[in-house]
Order: C-alpha cells, then structure tokens, then sequence
C-alpha cells in the first residue's frame, strides 16, 4: 500500500492533435533571420522590425516604413494611378506585375507622396522590396522623378528610401534610362537649393545604387544593410582577389567614406526632423 502510495509515476509526453495545432493563428510568431529567435509578430512590429535580441533591422514594407516615421493622417500619395505596362512584350511579364499587385497591394514597387515629419511637411520616395524586388522600371523611375519635381515646385525637402535589385531587367534599357532621369531630377532639385536625404536600406543594389540612392546631400543607411552594384562573385572574379566579409555593407561603405553615417532604426525619425528642420527652406510647418 505504502508502495502505490509513494511509488514514481510513469511520466508521459503528449502529442498535440491536429485540431490544437490549427488553433495557433497563423502568422502569429515571426522568426528573426538573423539570430533565429521567435517573437510574437505584435512584438516585432511594435519594435519597428528590428529583433529585440540581436538588432537585427528586418525589411519593412512602403506602408510600415511611412507609419513609422510620418505624423499620424498627415501623408498624401502622389501618383498612385501610375502603373506598369510591358514596353517590350517580354513573356509573363504582366502577369508577374499583376500577381505583385495582389500580393502587395501597392502599383508599383515606390510610394511617393508627402507628410509631416514631427510638423515639417516633406516630399518622400520609399521603395518596396516586396513588389519585384523593388527592382527599377520605367514607372518607377517617372514616379521618384515626379516627386523629386514636386518637392521643388513646393519648396519641400525630399527623403528617399531605397530598397532595390536595381534594374527591371524586362524593361530593358528603358529600366537603364531611369538612372539618368532620376539623376538629371535630382541635379535640377540640388542647383535649386533642395535637400535631398537618401537612406540606403537592405538591399539596395545594381542602378539604383548607381543612381540616385548615392547622390544626397546626406547619404545615409540602415545597419548591416547591403549596398553595391555588381555582385560579390562577379567582382572577385573580375579582380581576382578575395573581397573582405564585410565588403560591400553599410558599415564597410562608412569606413571607406561612401555614407555619412549608419542609423538605428530607432533613431532615424529623430535625425532625419532635426535634419529637415535645420534646412528648412520654405515648406509648410504645422
């Protein structure tokens, strides 16, 4: 009796049925890429996509991006109704634009528009990832062009994220063309007197890298962001030498005198108010 009563108890794993496992939510926890720890979606996104642990800055979307740095009901899109054709009939390309369109709910891989910035009104480009690779199109190009216009015409200061692939490459040299034309804007708005502030996020490579991402006044990037035009690969085999770990980051391009400095996520809104405030020209302050 005292045996029964004291004995060791068989312990048991139990399986969860297949009916507990449905229950979880999908799209509930998200798995850092980076250090692989798993958070709640909700904490990440609070965070502003950067892990907790590791600091690692995760891609945001356009939409993310403008929430988190424009002030609340304040930002109106500029050429939302711009959208993609297929110039050169390249195969599928339609559908791929179309299947981009659903998944994303943007036009095109760039918003544009204006908003406050802690009460300074301000032009902004902010390129999409998420929509072919945030690669570079004729759209895309006329869309951060325009704006780069409307931000002269308005004697507003512009700010410009980039996150790209570089060229559309079934958009052919029409694609190459808005490495000129974005640059040509860009000139116009700096002899004019403009401010143009570039953040450089991850990836942003090939044209856009090339163009107009690199020709801020203030040229700026997100930690551990990957900034270059060709490939490592093609690069080391064209040299013939061993490039180092950390060629082609954000924090390699700082030492090397390539960007004027490498910004937390967290800090970024502050900076980029103080910036926009100092240069203050003539746009609308609330």
């Amino acid at each position: 009796m005292l045996k029964d009563f004291f004995g060791k108890k068989k312990k048991y794993a139990t399986i969860p049925s297949e009916q507990s496992k449905h229950d979880v939510p999908e799209g509930l926890m998200k798995k850092c890429s980076n250090c692989h720890k798993i958070y709640y979606r909700k904490e990440m996104n609070k965070n502003i996509n950067v892990c907790p642990n590791c600091g690692y800055h995760h891609p945001l979307t356009a939409w993310d991006r403008i929430d988190s740095l424009v002030d609340e009901g304040s930002f109106e899109e500029w050429d939302q109704q711009l959208t993609t054709t297929n110039p050169l009939q390249f195969p599928g390309y339609e559908e791929k634009i179309e299947k981009d369109r659903q998944k994303t709910g943007l036009n095109e891989s760039v918003v544009t528009g204006k908003g406050l910035i802690d009460g300074h009104m301000t032009a902004f480009s902010v390129m999409d990832s998420n929509f072919r690779m945030g690669s570079m199109g004729s759209v895309v190009g006329e869309k951060i062009a325009r704006a780069i216009e409307n931000a002269n015409d308005q004697s507003l200061p512009f700010i410009i994220f980039t996150a790209s692939g570089g060229a559309r490459m079934q958009e052919g040299v029409l694609s190459l063309m808005q490495m000129a034309k974005t640059s040509v804007a860009v000139k116009r708005f700096s002899e004019a007197g403009g401010l143009m502030i570039s953040v450089m996020t991850h990836p942003t490579t090939g044209g856009v890298s090339a163009s107009f991402a690199s020709i801020g006044d203030y040229n700026f990037a997100e930690p551990g962001a990957l900034i270059g035009f060709a490939g490592r690969r093609i690069i080391e085999q064209t040299i013939r030498e061993k490039l180092p770990d950390d060629f082609q980051t954000a924090e390699f391009l700082l030492k090397h005198g390539q960007l004027d400095k490498v910004i937390h996520r967290h800090e970024l809104k502050s900076l980029l108010s103080k910036l926009v405030s100092m240069h203050q020209k003539g746009g609308e302050k609330s």
